[in-house]
């Protein structure tokens, strides 16, 4: 049975470019609805490029945090079409 990291990982890795989802989606859909703060935790240590944890933003609509620094994530997501907002 995988575990919560393993299945935040597997959600993460099928969000389409141009797309976005929040901590809290990818929380539920890995099956926590309370653990949108460790998808964060679990994200900031990912490093995999196969694994576009750019894509995870707040609820708010901002981007939130990433482990190569905020405004690469904005860029990022720019550069794909996708989310906007500091």
């Amino acid at each position: 049975m995988p575990t919560f990291r393993e299945k935040v990982l597997q959600v993460t890795r099928k969000i389409p470019k141009g797309s976005t989802l929040t901590y809290k989606q990818v929380a539920t859909q890995a099956g926590n609805i309370l653990g949108a703060r460790a998808v964060g935790n679990i994200l900031n240590k990912n490093y995999d490029p196969q694994i576009p944890c750019h894509r995870v933003v707040r609820s708010d609509g901002k981007a939130g945090g990433y482990n190569r620094g905020t405004e690469a994530k904005i860029q990022l997501l720019k550069k794909e079409g996708g989310h906007s907002k500091k």
